[in-house]
């Protein structure tokens, strides 16, 4: 196989894993008795911070949301998720424009399972990256669903 189409492999399989991830934030959002949720990304695509839109008990929420496989390509666990670049300003400028607290919602796919975790962009204290780490043993963010069995072939999202 050759490299420009290795890449695109590449790129198409973490788009998926992307999309994956909002689909299951969709649902956990559900679950969570959020109300007004909308996918940015049905309106235009790669909204600067958010990908998600919503409510609950009066107050207003973008999302950012980031799915990852658990571990490595090289076995080591997968510990934080970059936010990416600027991410606190892309963030104050969505606050704005959505009249929004900034958040973000963490997915972790492993082979058979999956956890997610939410908190406040705030809370991260100006570090760029989710550390999923810390979410697991309840020091950053909330716990919405650890190790949960699913029931898909996960074979094409993994790291490889």
């Amino acid at each position: 196989m050759t490299n420009d189409l290795a890449n695109k492999k590449e790129a198409s399989r973490k788009k998926s894993l992307g999309e994956l991830g909002e689909l299951f934030a969709l649902k956990s959002l559900v679950d969570k008795k959020f109300d007004r949720i909308r996918n940015l990304n049905d309106h235009s695509m790669n909204e600067t911070f958010a990908d998600i839109s919503c409510e609950k008990d009066g107050v207003k929420y973008i999302i950012s949301v980031k799915a990852r496989n658990k571990f490595q390509k090289n076995g080591k666990l997968n510990t934080r998720y970059n936010l990416g670049k600027n991410v606190y300003e892309k963030a104050l400028a969505s606050e704005k424009k959505y009249k929004a607290k900034a958040c973000w919602l963490a997915i972790q796919f492993d082979h058979n399972s999956f956890s997610i975790y939410f908190g406040q962009l705030d809370e991260l204290n100006g570090s760029k990256a989710i550390p999923v780490d810390k979410c697991e043993k309840g020091i950053i963010g909330e716990t919405w669903i650890h190790n949960k069995r699913h029931y898909f072939d996960f074979d094409y999202y993994t790291n490889r």
